[in-house]
């Protein structure tokens, strides 16, 4: 298990590496950076060659690209994630006022998920071909079949603005949790919750209905064990290690649902801040945000893969086989 975690740790690592080094890769190819569009915005026109110049020797942009992303990686590697090119701000400061927002809209959407769609899921392939399969995986299937934005916009046009219920936009003041306004979290949590709960229930419904056709099953129902304690002890532990990845597939998917989510009631989290960055080619708080998003990503899945080990006696057979 240690060997086999700290080879998934190595790999990651590699990963983070190529992630910083293409995201590094496209900006260099990109037809402007971050001194042409500080001088296109002072509104003196097209910048002359000298100004962009100066302007570049003072951002550090004229020094070798390899001298600049390996000053970066040094940096980020030590807790130090460069300075914005465009505010002048520390990156750090600038992510973690912005992340703390977006992470609560996650995890508060990551704990109704979970349990919600394993819990769809085990009923659904319990009971596969009744009335209650028919109706959760027919709703299934149709909200995964339209994007999560539509259902952004249906509810801001019948919860806030036919029925006033709650807020149109999840505004925010800086420095305030969203946890301490719940208000402003129903509408993107909801809508996330019907753009991603789909699938998890789609696959969870399938492994319950598999397990619940194995030859395992169908012994230990020959020997009286039925009902709820069919479900608990044999059908939701098989049902649920093989369903672990997809929910975890899942709750990284909440990083791209979120961005779009935080864009649609402008809610006060990372993406706006990240688009803006792209915009301004803020390369080191791009870069920064970048690795750090596919680090969490990366922890997700490994996180995962040993829930799976702990759950999976099969699992651990083949892990031990391939000499963990």
């Amino acid at each position: 298990m240690i060997a086999y975690t700290a080879r998934r740790v190595v790999g990651g690592l590699g990963v983070l590496c190529a992630v910083a080094l293409v995201v590094f890769t496209l900006f260099e190819v990109l037809d402007s950076d971050a001194a042409t569009v500080i001088l296109s915005r002072t509104g003196g026109g097209a910048p002359t060659p000298e100004q962009l110049a100066a302007l570049r020797a003072e951002l550090g942009l004229d020094r070798p690209a390899p001298v600049r992303f390996a000053e970066w990686l040094i940096g980020f590697a030590q807790g130090d994630f460069g300075t914005s090119l465009i505010s002048g701000r520390p990156v750090r400061d600038v992510l973690l006022g912005r992340a703390v927002n977006s992470v609560t809209l996650a995890v508060v959407t990551a704990v109704l998920l979970v349990p919600a769609a394993l819990t769809l899921g085990l009923v659904a392939g319990a009971r596969a071909g009744s009335r209650t399969d028919r109706v959760i995986s027919v709703g299934a299937l149709a909200a995964e079949s339209v994007p999560s934005f539509v259902f952004g916009v249906l509810l801001v046009a019948t919860v806030s603005l036919s029925l006033g219920l709650l807020p149109a936009v999840s505004l925010l003041p800086t420095g305030v949790s969203a946890l301490t306004r719940p208000e402003i979290l129903v509408l993107p949590v909801t809508c996330l919750l019907i753009g991603l709960s789909p699938h998890p229930v789609r696959m969870v419904r399938a492994q319950t209905a598999e397990v619940m056709a194995s030859p395992y099953i169908r012994s230990v129902r020959l020997n009286g064990v039925g009902g709820v304690r069919l479900m608990l002890r044999h059908v939701a532990p098989n049902a649920v290690s093989a369903s672990i990845h997809p929910l975890a597939g899942t709750v990284v998917g909440l990083i791209g649902g979120v961005a779009v989510v935080e864009t649609l009631f402008s809610y006060p989290g990372l993406s706006q801040e990240l688009l803006r960055a792209i915009e301004a080619r803020d390369f080191p708080f791009v870069q920064s945000a970048a690795v750090l998003l596919a680090a969490v990503g990366i922890v997700i899945y490994l996180v995962a893969d040993l829930l799976t080990l702990a759950v999976s006696p099969r699992a651990r057979r083949e892990v031990g086989r391939d000499g963990s």
